[in-house]
């Protein structure tokens, strides 16, 4: 705790002394601190709604499940809000959750942490989605980090969501299992998918290694960015097929299309290719 206090003292001294530029807008930097983001371009990242779909966390809510009271005040029997994808298909896992919107300075933001290990950077977005899970209730016995291919991993010396959920897992007292889980399918180089490629691509590619123990576990799954939900299925059925009682995704972004009034997108995706 002592050598951690004067790390971040001393960053701090640097910080003041030798002040760098925002990594996003290259304003100076005018505060004390080891996170190399102003406080204006933090303050950008645009937070989903309180009101999104039960299951996959989308802000496109069907209209028709938004305000469906339960029958004579029992809880058990109200319909939760879910989205027209999560109504024609059934996830592994059980919830997901993003922090904000993937757009604007946020996916810049993302990116930069992807190529770059800014460890700062992953502290604060591990401790927003800490306070997501909390906030929602998730429940875990156990943060599980969204798993490179090992030759990926290898030529970026890191992986970018276990940086993230290294922090989520400590600010909720949870054990971090990071070699729990193994991509044993690599993700081509094509850096554009389509929908259907996604889902095809990460079916079959993750496995839990031998021996791990992950019986009757709840398992909270951490990663960057959802776009279509297909990598956290397909972690998911990984999971449970080696004895997980449930799994919960948490990622910092979520991919959204087709702005609304309130700033948010919608993610409306065809039915038959999510």
């Amino acid at each position: 705790m002592f050598r951690q206090w004067i790390g971040d003292a001393g960053d701090a001294l640097v910080s003041v002394f030798f002040p760098g530029g925002c990594r996003l807008c290259e304003r100076l930097l005018t505060r004390a601190s080891r996170l190399p983001i102003c406080d204006e371009c933090l303050g950008s990242f645009p937070a989903l709604p309180a009101r999104v779909c039960s299951i996959c966390g989308s802000p496109a809510v069907a209209t028709s499940t938004l305000d469906v009271s339960p029958v004579a005040g029992d809880p058990s029997t109200a319909i939760l809000p879910t989205c027209l994808a999560c109504a024609d298909r059934t996830y592994r896992f059980e919830r997901a959750r993003s922090y904000a919107a993937y757009r604007g300075l946020l996916v810049r933001a993302v990116v930069l942490l992807k190529f770059e290990r800014i460890d700062p950077l992953a502290a604060y977005f591990g401790n927003r989605l800490a306070s997501l899970a909390i906030r929602d209730n998730l429940t875990a016995d156990i943060v599980v980090p969204v798993p490179l291919h090992r030759t990926r991993e290898r030529e970026r010396g890191f992986n970018q969501a276990e940086l993230i959920a290294r922090e989520a897992a400590r600010r909720l007292r949870l054990p971090l299992k990071p070699i729990l889980l193994m991509r044993i399918k690599a993700r081509p180089d094509k850096h554009i998918l389509s929908l259907d490629e996604r889902w095809r691509i990460t079916r079959g590619a993750f496995a839990t290694r031998p021996g791990s123990q992950v019986d009757n576990k709840r398992v909270l799954l951490v990663d960057d960015v959802m776009t279509t939900g297909a990598t956290l299925d397909a972690c998911a059925a990984a999971l449970l097929e080696a004895g997980a009682k449930s799994v919960v995704g948490l990622t910092v972004a979520r991919a959204v299309k087709h702005e609304t009034p309130t700033g948010i997108g919608e993610q409306l995706y065809p039915r038959e290719r999510l």
